[in-house]
């Protein structure tokens, strides 16, 4: 009988004491990362992922370290801008990144300083652009658009200087004068807007701006529990889109946690003018960005893309 309540007893406490799975997922501060910072702010997925999951979040300021943190093994999933998965998956062969979602569509854009020095593409000569981070998206878009009206660009200087930034700095580097201009994304592109006048030379309203990624060593040891996470991803996606009052004060209440400064309600309603909230990727969209990738000397030759995209 003694045997028996024994064993019983180490049952019990071995039910009760079971390790969590644990699954670490990024984002960056911003409205372009909708889903993860409304799920970092509610507990979106804890809900429907079941009590034998915890989230530990990581949040980022732009792609190329939330997949440096991929490749480290120190992160199983991250929302991310396409360029930077692309990057990624083209780097590693194929071997360590998939595409398993889209996010958000739209949002981001480039403005110039409201003196009307810049009225022209070829204006841009000789000026001063931020990007949030050399190789993120809106920085390959950035050099992309220049070699394309012309201009000479290295990742050193050429005809227009490009200055990867962080895009609290570059608020600060525009209000000062000392850039010209700024690619970024929401809610960067409406602050700059707000708080220094800045006006809109290019808008990316139906570009493919936040994708969700899994390292393919997640996809392959925890499939039901990627497959469960983009469900309720798809699920967070479209009650984004019935409920926008509600998303957006979630949305404020951990950006302003997050950053550490408040932001307003009309701020954030704002930008959500700018953006399309979907499940969806489209592969031409991808193909898109490989050659922008190629053509701001990111990439070198053209990966197969048969394998980056992959629905668990």
């Amino acid at each position: 009988m003694k045997s028996l309540f024994c064993g019983l007893f180490l049952w019990i406490g071995a039910t009760s004491w079971a390790e969590p799975v644990i699954l670490r997922v990024g984002h960056f501060p911003n409205v372009t990362h909708a889903q993860g910072v409304i799920a970092h702010r509610n507990g979106w997925f804890e809900k429907r992922l079941g009590p034998d999951v915890k989230i530990q979040w990581f949040v980022y300021n732009a792609g190329p370290s939330a997949m440096e943190a991929i490749f480290a093994n120190s992160i199983d999933l991250t929302y991310v801008g396409p360029s930077p998965a692309l990057n990624a998956y083209s780097k590693s062969h194929g071997d360590e990144v998939r595409i398993i979602a889209g996010a958000v569509n739209g949002g981001a854009a480039l403005v110039v300083q409201p003196d009307d020095r810049i009225k022209v593409p070829a204006d841009f000569r000789g000026k001063k652009i931020a990007t949030p981070q050399l190789g993120n998206t809106q920085d390959v878009a950035c050099r992309a658009w220049l070699t394309q009206h012309g201009f000479k660009i290295t990742q050193l200087g050429g005809d227009v200087t490009v200055l990867p930034t962080s895009n609290p700095d570059q608020l600060n580097l525009f209000k000062e004068k000392q850039v010209d201009a700024v690619w970024t994304v929401e809610p960067w592109v409406s602050r700059l807007e707000r708080e220094a006048n800045a006006k809109v030379f290019v808008e990316q309203r139906d570009t493919v701006t936040t994708v969700l990624v899994s390292s393919v060593k997640c996809l392959r040891d925890r499939r039901e529990l990627v497959k469960k996470f983009v469900q309720a991803h798809a699920e967070l996606t479209e009650w984004i889109q019935k409920n926008p009052t509600e998303a957006q004060a979630l949305l404020r209440e951990e950006l302003t946690a997050e950053t550490t400064r408040p932001i307003s309600a009309e701020l954030i309603a704002q930008t959500w003018k700018r953006m399309d909230f979907t499940t969806n990727v489209a592969m031409p969209a991808l193909n898109q960005f490989v050659k922008d990738a190629q053509a701001a000397g990111f990439m070198r030759g053209t990966p197969d893309l048969s394998r980056l995209i992959e629905l668990p």
